[in-house]
């Protein structure tokens, strides 16, 4: 089942805080996206369903392969975006936020050509 944006946002979010820390759990993500515990156990309750991640007796949550590699993806999407915006003169706050929201609907078509254009110029 194809997630949601709010989906893909809390994938991205736990392999960001992965990459950081040890261990993850509700709470971690709740302070990163600014977000109340009942929406991150609701947004985590789907993840969990959809075979995205695994949360242990302890509430460690971990990405399975699936998860990893959609959080890969939709990561990459944002930190190339971020990049190219910047490098067209958006302030890093800006181009942070519109990176944000264009990663969730580009195409993959588009999104590598994309990526592909910008590779060759640097």
């Amino acid at each position: 089942m194809p997630l949601k944006e709010s989906g893909e946002m809390y994938l991205e979010s736990i392999y960001v805080l992965c990459k950081s820390k040890s261990s993850v759990r509700s709470i971690d993500i709740a302070e990163f996206m600014n977000y109340s515990k009942p929406s991150v156990s609701r947004g985590v309750g789907i993840l969990k369903e959809n075979g995205y991640i695994v949360v242990d007796k302890n509430g460690y949550i971990t990405l399975t392969e699936e998860g990893t590699s959609l959080a890969q993806k939709i990561y990459e999407r944002h930190t190339i975006l971020t990049k190219i915006l910047i490098s067209l003169g958006v302030d890093e706050k800006t181009a942070e936020d519109d990176a944000c929201r264009i990663e969730h609907v580009i195409s993959d078509k588009s999104f590598n050509a994309v990526k592909e254009y910008y590779s060759s110029k640097l």
